[in-house]
């Protein structure tokens, strides 16, 4: 399965021009699976709810349209994250979007930050959303930090995890080699570069956007400081294999009986 990740610089609420240049990034890429970065359309910083709620859309805006055509061009399943509204709400959010439209989508249920002055917290359980055969799960950027996050979607049967990523701490993609080796499963982490400086906030985004495996080898590392794309072959059925030796099965072996503990304390 060819599988990987669009790394970009997006100009803080210029959707058009941030359009065009992811175009220009994949012309004539082709693959399966392709992850864009958390609000690739219109940027990280703001400086008001009111700001945050003039970018967001529904899951039929020009958002949704854009990743349609990237999905008719390259072939690929495409997920991309976006200001999702509904109702009174704002979410942080990433569509899932095949060539003839929604799949679905995922509203980040760990907010970072000043997020929690703009969003609300995600309100979609975790889910798997098989893609022939082939069983994908999503986390957005600061998901990552809390294990039980990909734990969950491991045990719900994720092959590979969608994670689109704003990221501006130096720990995840270090990080994401346990996820992965934890719970055998792929991961494409695709984040963005750039810096965006808006009333207080001065943020610097990592890059290095990664494509990790099932046995945290790291598959693909993009720059820390250009727009990339990189598209990569992996065999999704080493991920379906959680033995990590002739007597250790990675979720046969949990001892549920005594993890209780996580869900009792608050």
């Amino acid at each position: 399965m060819k599988i990987g990740y669009i790394q970009t610089s997006p100009l803080f609420g210029d959707k058009k021009y941030n359009f065009e240049e992811i175009e220009k990034l994949i012309s004539g890429v082709k693959a399966n699976l392709i992850v864009l970065p958390e609000l690739f359309a219109t940027g990280y910083t703001f400086i008001s709810k009111k700001e945050a709620v003039s970018l967001a859309e529904s899951q039929d805006g020009k958002t949704a349209q854009f990743l349609i055509n990237i999905a008719q061009s390259t072939g690929a399943i495409v997920i991309g994250g976006f200001i999702e509204k509904e109702g009174e709400k704002i979410y942080n959010a990433a569509m899932m979007i095949s060539n003839n439209g929604v799949i679905g989508s995922y509203r980040k249920i760990h907010l970072y930050y000043k997020e929690k002055l703009w969003f609300s917290s995600g309100d979609k359980p975790l889910k798997i959303y098989d893609i022939d055969g082939v069983k994908v799960g999503i986390m957005i950027c600061f998901d990552w930090i809390f294990p039980e996050t990909a734990r969950i979607l491991g045990l719900l049967g994720a092959d590979i995890i969608a994670h689109p990523s704003n990221l501006v701490l130096p720990y995840c993609q270090k990080a994401m080699v346990t996820r992965c080796l934890e719970n055998r499963v792929f991961a494409i982490t695709s984040n963005r570069i750039g810096e965006e400086k808006r009333g207080e906030d001065h943020f610097k985004f990592t890059g290095k956007s990664q494509i990790t495996s099932y046995n945290g080898e790291i598959l693909s590392s993009a720059p820390g400081n250009k727009n990339y794309v990189d598209i990569i072959d992996v065999d999704i059925q080493k991920a379906r294999d959680k033995k990590l030796n002739k007597y250790n099965d990675l979720f046969e072996n949990r001892r549920v009986e005594f993890y209780d503990t996580i869900v009792k304390i608050k």
